[in-house]
């Protein structure tokens, strides 16, 4: 079915079976573009480790772990038949008086990066040791910079090429 309107002096005709059809593909292409962009904002949420003791009572599982800056460690048992606890071998971090229950966490906040060694108090001598190593988190400038912005309209630019291409696929198929 073909229509016509009719603007000033010009007459304008289109087929409905060529306009529909592009529509839908506009409508895909917009929505594909809006999911790409949200994707890219996404940030990484701080996460929680749990450190707990292995079955033999004398090793800590894991023993090592890396984590990213704002992550959290939480050294949880309960029940244990030794009493244990998990301190950072400079004092960074003390889970208090070793006991058969604990539940504590530290969170390591942002400029903490690095190696950190800890031990059970009491069973440090038969190797009840670990490691947490923190990787640094790259925090965003307050102040973007000129260099690294986008082009303004580029990512218009991009769709509207595609378009204009998928337009010109359609009509030929």
């Amino acid at each position: 079915m073909r229509f016509e309107i009719i603007r000033g002096i010009g007459k304008f005709e289109y087929d409905e079976d060529y306009l529909f059809p592009m529509v839908r593909m506009a409508l895909v292409v917009l929505a594909l573009f809006f999911l790409v962009s949200i994707g890219s904002v996404s940030a990484a949420e701080p996460e929680t480790f749990t450190i707990t003791v292995d079955s033999n009572n004398l090793r800590f599982s894991p023993s090592t772990i890396t984590i990213d800056e704002g992550d959290s460690v939480q050294f949880l048992w309960s029940g244990e038949a030794l009493a244990h606890n998990a301190v950072e071998e400079s004092g960074f971090f003390d889970s208090g008086d070793p006991s058969r229950d604990v539940d504590y966490t530290f969170t390591f906040e942002i400029g903490t990066a690095g190696e950190y060694n800890f031990f059970c108090e009491p069973h440090e001598s038969v190797g009840m040791t670990g490691m947490i190593t923190v990787n640094a988190v790259e925090i965003p400038d307050s102040e973007p910079n000129p260099d690294s912005e986008p082009v303004p309209g580029f990512s218009l630019l991009i769709l509207l090429v595609a378009f204009v291409g998928a337009a010109n696929w359609y009509r030929q198929h």
